[in-house]
């Protein structure tokens, strides 16, 4: 078995079309595919946000094992964690935590988080 990397992160959402719009006009991201789940008559969405960083928008299902499934937070790569913050912002997002410079173990870096439309986590990430 041979792993690349990921494909993508699946996040369930409330309410796909908010989640889209931040995601899409908000993040810039693209939708590189849409599909149906199943027979329930709501869509699902492929964002990807660059840099092969995919997010899937699933929308709630309230039955099955992905009820109440959530990731802890997706980190992106960025060039400007500052301005890509701030563009967050201006999208809807909701700060979790400033941008701030930092030492992981010997690596310089600078992250914020920021609270999405349906109250997921993303940090974006830069190193130094």
């Amino acid at each position: 078995m041979a792993i690349n990397g990921y494909h993508h992160i699946g996040l369930m959402v409330r309410d796909v079309d908010k989640s889209l719009a931040f995601y899409t006009e908000g993040l810039g991201g693209k939708v590189t595919m849409s599909f149906p789940m199943g027979d329930t008559g709501k869509t699902i969405y492929m964002v990807d946000l660059g840099g092969n960083a995919t997010v899937e928008l699933l929308p709630q299902n309230e039955i099955g094992t992905e009820a109440n499934a959530r990731w802890a937070h997706i980190a992106v790569t960025s060039n400007d964690v500052r301005a890509d913050c701030d563009t967050a912002i201006k999208a809807g997002a909701v700060v979790k935590s400033e941008p701030r410079d930092l030492v992981l173990g010997e690596t310089a870096c600078c992250n914020a988080f920021v609270y999405g439309p349906d109250g997921e986590s993303i940090e974006f990430f830069q190193v130094k």
